[in-house]
């Protein structure tokens, strides 16, 4: 059994308008909802084995505040350029890379592709992903291989707002 939990990273800051658009960093609700969230996910007693990124600063940001959270060291975030603005089909390209071992992976990521990707995965839809939400799915495989063509079953959809 593999478990797949997908993190659209918190509420980022609009206030210059120089910064670059993967510069962005997490406003002040994001900096209070990405460990909130964190600790619901650790007190629901989720075990992490991999936390992985987008290389941009709001959703490695959010990262580690879930590393934080389960006690890994930000230096074990793995971070993909490609999971910035993903389209749906990067999801599957990623996770079809992981390790076997790895058996609960939270990956951060943006819409519009965090959302179509978790619209893809079981009959469970959301209109869209919100900051800092959580899409949670199980998987009956042994190798994240399998993952794109397996039968996903959701698990549970978590946001801020919802807390």
């Amino acid at each position: 059994m593999k478990e797949l939990l997908i993190i659209r990273h918190a509420k980022s800051s609009w206030s210059d308008s120089v910064i670059d658009d993967f510069d962005r960093p997490l406003n002040e609700r994001g900096n209070s909802d990405a460990p909130r969230m964190a600790k619901l996910l650790f007190e629901k007693g989720i075990h992490i084995d991999a936390l992985i990124s987008s290389t941009a600063n709001r959703a490695f940001s959010t990262a580690t505040y879930f590393a934080k959270e389960f006690g890994f060291k930000k230096i074990n975030i793995r971070s993909f350029d490609k999971l910035y603005h993903a389209p749906a089909h990067v999801f599957y390209d990623v996770i079809e890379d992981l390790d076997n071992h790895l058996n609960c992976i939270a990956i951060f990521a943006h819409n519009p592709g965090i959302t179509d990707f978790v619209n893809s995965l079981s009959e469970t839809k959301i209109d869209n992903m919100p900051t800092c939400g959580i899409f949670a799915v199980k998987v009956s495989i042994k190798n994240w291989d399998e993952f794109r063509d397996a039968e996903k079953n959701f698990w549970f959809f978590e946001s801020p707002k919802m807390q």
